[in-house]
């Protein structure tokens, strides 16, 4: 699966990598040079961040999953104990 940024997401992506190139190493980078290092980011290490967002996600939810018993649990067959500590 590709991981893909919207159109919106992209320009302004490649704007951040201009300015970055800008700022950090004095070097004006082209919108199409800047293009290319996204695509490349987003198909060679895009994959091992995402992974990595997938996996962590699954951890919270199988510790959501576990409390879930806790939180909403209820004690069963206590009709009866209501009477029970009624009585004299």
């Amino acid at each position: 699966m590709a991981i893909e940024l919207s159109k919106e997401d992209r320009a302004q992506a490649i704007a951040s990598i201009e300015r970055y190139f800008l700022d950090n190493f004095e070097q004006k980078i082209g919108n199409i040079s800047a293009g290319a290092l996204l695509g490349f980011v987003l198909e060679e290490i895009g994959p091992s961040i995402y992974n990595r967002a997938v996996s962590d996600a699954k951890e919270r939810m199988l510790m959501r999953v576990e409390d879930l018993e806790y939180e909403v649990r209820e004690d069963e067959f206590q009709y009866w104990s209501k009477f029970n500590q009624r009585k004299p």
